[in-house]
């Protein structure tokens, strides 16, 4: 059935939906941390009552504004390419996906959206009381916001929740709360808005570290390295313990994923984590999977079990596990999972084609096959697997996994010396002193955003070949289009995203550098 698809189609639907999706990224962080920042700088002003604080908010306000501005746009098609490139998708799980979306349009969006007209308009028309109130409301709705976008997308790599109906073909919810509070959006969401409080300190400290650099500005750059800095250390520190849970919960639910992380092949006892590598081709294949293997590497003895159950003699499975199979482990084979899955899509068939016969007595015997735990725990949840041409095609891209963890996780480290680093200076008093500590601090503004575009390489290539694990394939979801319309629409949405980031940069220069002293 996968030899009927234009894979041209999947490669152009997935380019198209990676480059909305990138872009969008671009925006959103710092929309989620600046937020915070903002109101805490309020909340001074409000407490204190020096004026000098309402003018540094004000500022950094008007930097939200303009990315919130241009991010919204991004997010809103976004959403619209799930019904107009992956209508498969949305058929097979709109009621489940579609559902935290709605929630997000409805509730988190407009607390937002209500509050921000106070938050830029009401300086002289509220009270400071209900000013700040309504910035507090703007960060909590941001931030809520996210919360149900990546509800939907953890759902997607940790399908819980729902019962299939043969009838209408679909994944219907049944449990709300299990879908909430699945474990991967717990981790997802703690991970992912942590690393926009992360790029949004980087983001404060790297132009005040301009101001400094340009003597300028040295009050408004001194508080705001001091707020950035302290949100900064904490946030750094918890996103180091939401990646180390993440990892946990991954290697659970998706570990073949895992296993791509640290290139690990030949599953191990003691196994080490790899800090630093290369990897290069080996003459090694797996059907048409070629086998990477190191040309260096420096790990951690034994860590990468701990990481995993906490024992450090413990057996972490590796790739070649979750292809051939490993009994002692409780592993099926991956040719058995496509037999199985195989079998639940024939049954399925078998259900339709009685349905449209009239069959009633095959339809009721088929009907139970939907209803017994046995069949659903055993055969269902490999549906997906029933399109995969062979055994190999569980593999995601180990490289591209392999170096965007492993970037990911070294940019998370200097960022925490680099905050530690900051407060030290600051709180000193001679920040001023050490200009190549501001011109590393100016220049690291890029590097959060490389790392979070990382984190969703490593969260959206590792668990390919699915775009729901082990129910669908990417290559069964896409919508029946022209390849060519897609790639059309790829170009004209990556010169438009591509102006609005360069007017977006534009704008925010301009605005740093105009700002005058006080």
């Amino acid at each position: 059935m996968i030899d009927s698809v234009d894979l041209s189609l999947v490669d152009w639907s997935r380019a198209q939906f990676a480059l909305t999706a990138i872009y969008h990224w671009l925006f959103v962080p710092l929309t989620l941390g600046i937020t915070f920042i903002i109101a805490m700088m309020e909340t001074l002003y409000v407490k204190t009552g020096d004026e000098e604080w309402k003018r540094i908010a004000k500022f950094w306000m008007k930097l939200f504004g303009i990315n919130f501005a241009i991010g919204v746009s991004t997010g809103i098609i976004l959403e619209f390419e799930f019904g107009t490139n992956w209508s498969n998708y949305s058929w097979f799980v709109g009621d489940i996906f579609g559902a935290p979306l709605a929630i997000e349009g409805i509730f988190a969006f407009f607390l937002e959206s209500t509050f921000i007209a106070v938050m830029f308009f009401g300086w002289n028309k509220v009270s400071k009381k209900f000013h700040l109130l309504s910035t507090w409301l703007v960060a909590i709705g941001a931030n809520l916001s996210a919360l149900w976008i990546l509800v939907a997308n953890a759902w997607m790599q940790n399908p819980v929740g729902m019962v299939f109906n043969p009838d209408t073909a679909r994944n219907e919810m049944q449990d709300f709360w299990a879908i909430l509070f699945n474990p991967v959006a717990v981790d997802k969401f703690l991970h992912t808005i942590t690393s926009g409080f992360v790029l949004a300190s980087i983001f404060v400290i790297g132009v005040s570290s301009w101001f400094l650099l340009k003597n300028r500005n040295h009050l408004l750059a001194y508080r705001s390295i001091i707020i950035a800095s302290v949100f900064g250390v904490i946030s750094s520190v918890f996103i180091i313990y939401t990646g180390d849970t993440s990892a946990r919960t991954l290697a659970a639910v998706q570990p073949v994923k895992f296993a791509a992380f640290e290139a690990l092949y030949e599953g191990t006892a003691n196994a080490g984590l790899v800090t630093v590598g290369a990897l290069r081709k080996s003459d090694e294949t797996i059907g048409d999977l070629t086998v990477n293997e190191f040309i260096f590497k420096i790990e951690i003895p034994g860590f990468l079990s701990v990481m995993t159950t906490g024992d450090r003699e413990a057996y972490v499975p590796g790739i070649k596990d979750y292809i051939y199979g490993n009994p002692e482990m409780g592993i099926l084979p991956a040719a058995e999972k496509i037999e199985r899955g195989r079998h639940a899509r024939d049954v399925l068939f078998d259900y339709k084609k009685a349905k449209e016969a009239g069959d009633n007595e095959a339809i009721a015997a088929l009907r139970t096959r939907f209803d017994d735990p046995d069949f659903i725990q055993n055969y269902f949840a490999y549906f997906g697997y029933a399109f995969l041409n062979g055994p190999e095609d569980i593999v995601p891209n180990v490289p591209i996994s392999f170096y965007s963890f492993h970037i990911m996780v070294a940019l998370g480290f200097f960022f925490l010396l680099l905050f530690a680093l900051s407060l030290f200076f600051v709180l000193k008093g001679d920040l001023e002193k050490h200009r190549w500590f501001l011109y590393i601090a100016l220049w690291s503004i890029p590097l959060p955003y490389i790392a979070s575009e990382l984190g969703w390489v490593v969260a959206e290539m590792g668990r390919q070949p699915w775009i729901i694990q082990d129910l669908m394939p990417v290559s069964v979801a896409v919508s029946h289009l022209s390849a060519s319309s897609v790639k059309t629409t790829f170009i004209l949405f990556a010169i438009l995203f591509t102006a609005l980031l360069i007017a977006e940069i534009s704008i925010m220069v301009r605005q740093v550098k105009t700002k005058s002293n006080p």
